[in-house]
């Protein structure tokens, strides 16, 4: 692997133990949609998440009706839910208004998510800001509210970790300014094991984070290591861009990931952090 100059790390689930910390989200979440809907969901929210948790190709994380990550955890789960009862009951029919009403649940429930790292978390950061390189988290969730759990996590070089939220990753657009780079990224491609329906690449408001990245440090795509626990979502776009990748393996990652990853060859798979910030090491 090429010397590296920038490390880009996902938050939810990658630097976190995703199903603890969003146990008190789903009950904000639950009892939201419950006001919403003025109407016990209880029973209905139970058979829909077996549902869904039943059917991992057909279901996921929808925008403008487009599939464009799976339910790889409880924040996108609780999403993909929330369509199903909508649905089910009829309920907010026009896509653009129901995407708002989820954004604004999604936001709201997400206030009360606990702080739950991986144990290894702190280690690890402490290990990529002793190399000297700039380290982003780039996150779905709001700034502040990672910024202040990394804060409290208080690994030795907080100061320069530098938090960009609301990368809306999800979001399949141009970017604010196309460039030549972006312009060689495809609309879609197809992997092994994914069945009935492609991966989206285009996420140019995600591009725009990771190019203002690149214009602060002065590093390109092929010195970039990217690292995160979703692969749609977190490292399709950076493939395609050349970057490095690095998937931290769920308990529920798909095989289509781990094999789009692997099949990439500037990729490698752990269960920990630790062993991504080894291999930025031996790279330094």
């Amino acid at each position: 692997m090429a010397a590296l100059r920038c490390i880009v790390l996902d938050f939810d689930g990658t630097f976190t133990r995703v199903e603890e910390e969003a146990a008190p989200f789903e009950r904000a979440y639950r009892e939201a949609l419950t006001d919403l809907l003025r109407e016990d969901i209880t029973p209905l929210w139970a058979e829909e998440v077996a549902h869904v948790n039943g059917r991992p190709h057909e279901f996921g994380w929808k925008v403008d009706d487009r599939i464009v990550a799976p339910c790889a955890d409880p924040y996108i789960l609780a999403t993909a839910v929330a369509h199903r009862l909508f649905d089910r009951l009829g309920m907010l029919k026009k896509t653009g208004f129901r995407f708002e009403v989820l954004q604004a649940l999604y936001r709201d429930a997400y206030r009360h998510s606990a702080t739950a790292f991986r144990p290894e978390a702190k280690e690890a950061l402490e290990g990529l800001l002793d190399l000297g390189l700039p380290v982003y988290v780039v996150t779905n969730s709001n700034t502040d509210v990672v910024e202040k759990k990394v804060r409290k996590l208080a690994p030795r070089g907080v100061e320069r970790v530098v938090v960009r939220g609301d990368a809306r990753k999800f979001i399949v657009e141009e970017p604010q300014t196309a460039d030549a780079r972006f312009a060689g990224v495809p609309a879609e491609r197809t992997l092994p094991g994914l069945q009935g329906r492609p991966v989206y690449l285009r996420r140019g408001h995600y591009y725009d984070v990771l190019r203002r990245a690149w214009n602060d440090t002065g590093a390109t795509p092929e010195q970039t290591l990217v690292c995160g626990d979703i692969y749609e979502l977190d490292l399709a776009l950076p493939e395609a861009l050349g970057c490095h990748l690095h998937l931290v393996e769920r308990d529920n990652s798909l095989p289509y990931e781990k094999q789009a990853v692997l099949a990439s060859g500037r990729g490698a798979i752990s269960t920990d952090l630790l062993a991504m910030v080894e291999r930025v090491r031996r790279a330094a």
